[in-house]
């Protein structure tokens, strides 16, 4: 499949590749797993601004191996976000506690900068909402003037899986969501309503945990039938599925070969009915 159609434009004008590889919890390998994603062919990186959960640095570094390999920065889309205080571990925070929410955001970003060598993000999250309108309208706002300032080129949302929630914010916002990305599960319904919402107003839904959260539809007669004929795993079975209905999955393997497989998923398209088949499932 030709490199164009491995690509979502959102919005904003800003090219998403079909599948972005998840950063979380890799701790000391983050630089390794970042270089090895983008030597097999990746071009989407996820992160965040949550030393908790993620090794920013660690992915700064993995991008600097792929810089000194022959990639440029544009040849990579960038993904970090801003996590509030609820999500942060108190003892390793990247912006002050005691600032105000606006200058907590703006810390976050500038430390993610630093700790992604460059000197822009191709989106900027916000890692979860905030319970208070009027705080997240701050946050988001604060949001706002990074990307007016060009530092960057689009903002989205995670984890909000309420409709009226994601509504109000579309409603109040000056730069609208260009992404959402949430946990697609069964859980929640799979974001059926979310996802309908985003197509309208042509916001690009990622989803996370896309394997580890459905061992059943991986399981599942159908899959399995698809994956026999088409020669491939259940896996991509399912990715591929899920980027020909335009979601984006997030792959988190530190496997090379499933690297590999996952990216080969552009090398067949599944049928419009075998795809009505695998919808029926979620």
């Amino acid at each position: 499949m030709s490199e164009p159609n491995r690509y979502l434009i959102a919005h904003s004008g800003v090219h998403i590749p079909k599948i972005l590889y998840g950063t979380a919890w890799k701790g000391e390998r983050t630089a390794s797993l970042v270089a090895q994603a983008l030597a097999q062919g990746f071009r989407g990186l996820d992160t965040a601004g949550q030393p908790k959960h993620y090794d920013e640095a660690g992915v700064g570094m993995g991008m600097a191996q792929a810089l000194n390999s022959g990639l440029s920065r544009q040849d990579f889309f960038v993904q970090s976000k801003f996590t509030p205080m609820d999500g942060q571990d108190p003892r390793r925070l990247p912006y002050d506690p005691k600032a105000s929410l606006a200058e907590q955001v703006a810390q976050s970003f500038a430390n993610s900068l630093r700790n992604l060598q460059t000197d822009y993000l191709d989106s900027l999250v916000l890692h979860s909402p905030l319970p208070d309108r009027k705080e997240m309208l701050e946050v988001w706002q604060a949001m706002e003037r990074i990307v007016d300032a060009g530092g960057a080129r689009q903002l989205g949302i995670s984890n909000i899986y309420q409709p009226d929630m994601l509504l109000d914010l579309y409603r109040m916002v000056r730069i609208k969501p260009a992404v959402v990305q949430n946990r697609f599960y069964a859980q929640t319904g799979y974001d059926r309503e979310i996802r309908a919402f985003c197509h309208c107003q042509a916001i690009l839904y990622q989803g996370f945990w896309t394997l580890t959260a459905n061992p059943a539809i991986l399981a599942h007669g159908t899959v399995q039938y698809l994956a026999e004929t088409y020669q491939r795993t259940p896996a991509q079975i399912f990715y591929r599925y899920l980027t020909q209905i335009g979601l984006i999955p997030l792959i988190g393997t530190t496997s090379i070969r499933h690297m590999q497989e996952d990216l080969a998923i552009f090398d067949f398209e599944l049928l419009e009915t075998e795809c009505g088949k695998l919808t029926c499932l979620l």
